[in-house]
């Protein structure tokens, strides 16, 4: 996407938005990605002021941005109804989307171009990285919570923003795909990555068949639960809202789970090459675990605690296995920053996969102590 003209955002697309006060400052902010964030400052007079947060979404990666906000507006409707009940603050406890002048909950200007906006969560700050183990502790605290409010969404009515996202019989059915085709002929030499990802085919059907099945429920899934999508409230030091859910999609809790587990329990980094550094840290996944089966309150099933150890284990097969597709085929999904970059990635995550499965009566027994 290209850089956000600022003259533009404060004359054409914030004035077109029900915000307060007069707006003097309009600055990009955050570090994601995918959209691109504005925060704007308004004055309310008297010294006081009010901020947004003003995104242009990115609908290269969501192709049906109107569903994206359907989504959005549900199910943050949903949470704010609950966070009253339960005597909490609706206005910095989830997100609250400003609609538009004319009543709409997203904005398309004259270059097709969609926007949004939400009151700015004041007092609260998101973390990249985990510093202590307290922290992923908090954050499990936070998207089970997040979990247990949503509990009870109808989560079939929701759209998928992002289709066969975590379906692994897809995704592995793509890895074999990009193997037989082997465009850029770099199959012989990671013929070793390639049987670790073949032989594992049968896991690849765990969770999907158990869904299927009605062995687990479909639940709301948030779908990218790293530690920066949660606002730690600053006086507390405990999670205070839930951010980013452009990925809320019909799931199951053992994704959001066990992504968490793929990248907050290892013990390098995602694209470490010694991959001596890697292993997954058996305390960081019990302080996670406990966090998020006391976050959920109750409402995770006793089959869904028992298969937590397969969600770690299948969301990072899945991720290792869609890097190595993605350098199979010439590395066009990922943005990568040297070459090989996406082939070390995926040994990275080969190797905490296997690691798991060494350490998998650990991992289980841990699993049926918070059932």
């Amino acid at each position: 996407m290209d850089n956000l003209d600022m003259n533009l955002v404060k004359e054409k697309i914030a004035p077109r938005f029900r915000t307060e006060g007069i707006l003097t400052e309009a600055v990009p902010y955050g570090s994601g990605h995918i959209n691109d964030t504005v925060c704007l400052t308004c004055d309310l007079g008297s010294g006081k002021h009010r901020r947004y947060i003003l995104q242009r979404m990115n609908d290269d990666i969501f192709k049906k941005p109107r569903e994206l906000m359907e989504n959005i507006m549900n199910v943050t409707s949903f949470l704010r109804n609950k966070i009253i009940r339960n005597g909490g603050d609706p206005d910095r406890e989830t997100l609250n989307v400003i609609r538009t002048v004319d009543g709409e909950n997203y904005l398309v200007d004259e270059d097709g171009d969609f926007w949004r906006m939400y009151i700015f969560i004041e007092d609260a700050t998101s973390f990249d990285t985990v510093e202590k183990p307290e922290d992923f502790y908090n954050s499990a605290l936070s998207f089970g919570n997040f979990q247990k409010l949503l509990a009870d969404y109808p989560a079939a009515t929701l759209h998928e923003t992002i289709p066969d996202f975590h379906n692994t019989v897809k995704r592995f059915a793509d890895f074999r795909k990009a193997v037989e085709a082997d465009t850029f002929k770099r199959a012989a030499g990671v013929e070793k990555e390639i049987r670790f990802v073949l032989d594992r085919e049968p896991d690849t059907h765990v969770i999907c068949d158990a869904l299927a099945k009605n062995r687990i429920p479909l639940r709301v899934t948030h779908n990218d639960t790293k530690l920066n999508n949660i606002m730690i409230d600053n006086k507390t030091g405990k999670g205070l809202c839930v951010i980013d859910l452009d990925t809320v999609m019909p799931g199951s809790a053992l994704y959001d789970y066990g992504d968490s587990i793929r990248f907050g329990a290892s013990t390098g980094a995602e694209d470490e090459k010694n991959l001596d550094l890697i292993s997954c840290d058996l305390k960081l996944f019990e302080i996670y675990t406990k966090g998020y089966v006391e976050g959920c309150g109750g409402s995770l099933t006793e089959q869904e605690i028992r298969m937590l150890p397969m969600g770690a284990k299948l969301m990072t097969l899945e991720c290792g296995m869609r890097f190595l597709a993605d350098y199979l085929q010439g590395d066009v999904y990922f943005k990568i920053h040297r070459p090989e970059h996406n082939l070390d990635r995926a040994r990275t995550q080969f190797k905490l996969v296997a690691d798991m499965e060494s350490k998998w009566d650990k991992m289980m027994s841990i699993a049926e102590k918070y059932i």
